[in-house]
């Protein structure tokens, strides 16, 4: 085999074991695949599956009480298993990068971005100054303006696409055969996503590197990579080109998987989402038979004693079931069925926020974070909030809550009166009214605790219930919540992430609010376990007639959870309508760009709209319509010098743009611009 076609990455039954207490605990369990020269590769699967602990093997980098319990690692043909540490670590500086999830903790906050950048090229012996000159180089590809400045920043200065634009550009330094992408875009916005995806794309075409891509995202995979795997329990369960294997699923786990996604512009008010039953198998267990069987709802006698075999299917598409030909006709966990919502008809809103503004003090800078914002939520509506990071969304929801105060002048009532801007000045009625649930439940839950006691607690503080009637209510929240009751006693590091984010709605739901505030709740939780936590809020919101302010970056589970959407930039209200009038044209151009970064899972991508530029400073906003230095159908000098007013373009649809509804209606039934066009007279700060 010449060098040209040694694939860039092979595995062959490749084994790995965690030792707890002094057992061998299986994790990988004979997982073979291979990547192609120039190939991108997707690795999908729920947490706990392996797909980290694969990327970990690969660069050996496995925590003290993993080892690899056999098989076979060859990058670019060489045998990893026999290298010395000094092999390894010139493996690592020359051949394999690896792109962590989360770049702020992937850099070091103590040391200025060109000095790290720059540490790459001084490791494999260039000068001082040639490193800085490389450095400076990568930054400037890796499509960053100005990167002597961004040179000069700590990690702590930059954005969350910044910081994955420094973290790629240093793992492309080296020129490496292999890159590995450990969840890249998790948590960004979805324009930042998109802009990282496309640099991905480029640079791999640029340098002709392989990408192993691990994502529980399948649309970003869909988008990202020619071939998937598909990881559960340790097993490699289904392998094909992507396109196949998405639109012809052969094994009941992948099935499953993409029935958990809220496609074709799906809503809670039309269809529920199917979930998969059931969690992943104990660390260690020991599976004699298919490793799916317990959840599968084809599984039969054989499934439990005789393990399958990865059955060829043609064309590079491989199933690991015994019933591979019947895997779509799957039963549904979850009924289809939707029942009528509660919606109470007196017209009065539950919440109304008239002239909301919030300016902090940074630095010497007055920055105005939301300015002017007014709008009202319906009861038993959910009004989702977009935007991009730094676009004032969580503002919003901390003046409504009180816990932050807005600026005098800023209104906000709940069914009709007035509420204290601060929470400490609230009735308990009102702190029982407006509840939160937020992104990440490891830190809104006490570690501490068991769920009993964070429940318990939150019901004494909130209602006052004490004694045995506190004790029915606790069960009755686990229940509403699908809680197993016989893991109250549990603390949540005993529990999955979907699980703890059950404990965090049943907590918010305790005092039974009025208005329960959704702070990306789905953001870090697994297709599967994201669908059963959209299920969930659909079913209270239906059952109790509770309003919810839903928040995320995720535009599909936005789309199919809310009634009404708002758009918010630079802390103003940009649109605000009906979600299928907001996510079908006419809409504003940031709402068009916002939804042309967003990919699909079904590969139909829509023409991308590229916004030049980050976000301008709230310290110092652009003048005229805060949108202009960025938007992709500038028109020109009343854009620069005139604010547009938030006007009814349709029925209960509201715009802020210089461009009537019929003009925007015709531009964007044709093709649009591929990028913004900037302004002369005015630069973003």
């Amino acid at each position: 085999m010449s060098a040209a076609t040694v694939p860039a990455l092979e595995l062959d039954d490749l084994g790995v074991a965690y030792t707890v207490r002094g057992i061998d605990r299986p994790v990988l369990r004979g997982v073979t695949l291979s990547i192609g020269e120039g190939e991108s590769y997707g690795l999908v699967g729920e947490s706990g599956c392996g797909k980290s602990t694969a990327a970990f093997a690969l660069m050996r980098y496995l925590p003290r009480n993993g080892k690899i319990t056999g098989g076979t690692i060859r990058i670019a043909g060489q045998e990893l298993m026999g290298l010395s540490e000094d092999g390894v670590r010139k493996l690592r500086a020359t051949q394999v990068s690896m792109v962590y999830q989360n770049p702020g903790a992937a850099l070091n906050p103590s040391l200025r971005i060109g000095e790290q950048v720059a540490e790459v090229s001084r490791l494999l012996g260039a000068s001082a100054t040639s490193a800085g000159e490389r450095a400076e180089e990568m930054l400037r590809r890796v499509q960053i303006s100005d990167p002597a400045r961004v040179m000069r920043r700590y990690p702590h200065q930059l954005s969350g696409g910044m910081q994955q634009r420094v973290v790629i550009g240093m793992a492309l330094a080296k020129d490496p055969t292999l890159l590995i992408l450990d969840e890249p875009t998790t948590g960004l916005d979805a324009t930042v996503e998109a802009e990282v995806l496309d640099l991905i794309a480029t640079l791999r075409t640029e340098f002709g590197t392989s990408v192993l891509f691990i994502s529980h995202n399948l649309a970003v995979i869909a988008k990202m990579c020619e071939r998937v795997g598909i990881l559960y329990a340790g097993r490699l369960v289904e392998e094909g080109p992507t396109r196949t294997l998405f639109d012809d699923p052969r094994h009941p786990y992948t099935v499953g998987l993409l029935r958990c996604i809220p496609k074709g512009g799906l809503r809670k008010d039309q269809h529920r989402l199917d979930t998969i039953p059931g969690f992943l198998p104990q660390l260690g267990v020991e599976l004699p038979g298919c490793v799916f069987t317990d959840r599968c709802g084809l599984a039969r006698e054989i499934c439990h004693e005789h393990e399958p075999e990865l059955h060829p299917l043609g064309g590079g598409h491989a199933s690991r079931c015994h019933f591979h030909e019947e895997a779509q006709t799957l039963p549904r966990t979850t009924p289809p069925h939707v029942a009528a919502p509660q919606r109470e008809s007196n017209g009065v809103p539950v919440v109304r926020a008239e002239h909301m503004a919030k300016t902090f003090r940074q630095e010497g800078h007055d920055v105005r974070a939301l300015d002017d914002l007014s709008i009202e939520i319906r009861p038993g509506e959910t009004l989702g909030l977009v935007g991009e990071s730094g676009s004032g969304k969580t503002t919003f929801a901390r003046l409504l809550l009180g816990l932050t105060e807005p600026d005098q002048g800023s209104v906000v009532e709940l069914e009709g009166h007035p509420l204290a801007p601060r929470i400490a000045k609230r009735s308990a009625d009102d702190v029982r009214a407006l509840q939160i649930v937020f992104q990440n439940p490891d830190a809104a839950l006490n570690r501490r605790f068991s769920v009993r006691r964070i429940i318990n607690r939150a019901l004494t503080k909130l209602v006052g219930t004490k004694g045995s009637a506190r004790d029915t209510r606790l069960r009755e929240l686990a229940h509403s919540v699908r809680f197993d009751v016989r893991l109250l006693g549990a603390r949540p590091a005993q529990l999955s992430g979907g699980l703890k984010q059950r404990v965090a709605i049943a907590r918010a739901f305790a005092g039974d609010p009025r208005v329960v505030v959704c702070d990306e709740p789905t953001s870090a939780l697994d297709v599967s376990v994201q669908a059963a936590i959209l299920n969930l809020l659909a079913d209270l919101q239906r059952d109790k007639g509770v309003t919810y302010l839903f928040i995320s970056h995720d535009l599909g589970v936005v789309r199919y959870l809310s009634d009404r959407i708002a758009v918010l930039y630079l802390g103003r209200l940009m649109e605000v309508g009906a979600a299928e009038t907001v996510f079908n044209a006419p809409h504003h151009p940031y709402t068009e760009a916002l939804l042309s970064a967003v990919p699909t899972v079904e590969g139909e991508e829509r023409p991308r709209i590229r916004l030049e530029g980050e976000i301008p400073s709230a310290a110092d906003p652009p003048s005229g319509c805060v949108f202009h230095t960025r938007c992709p159908r500038y028109l020109g000098a009343i854009c620069e010098e005139q604010e547009p007013p938030l006007a009814e373009v349709e029925r209960g649809h509201f715009m802020r743009c210089h461009i009537p509804v019929d003009e925007l209606r015709r531009l964007q039934a044709e093709a649009p611009p591929p990028r913004a066009r900037q302004p002369e007279s005015k630069t973003t700060s």
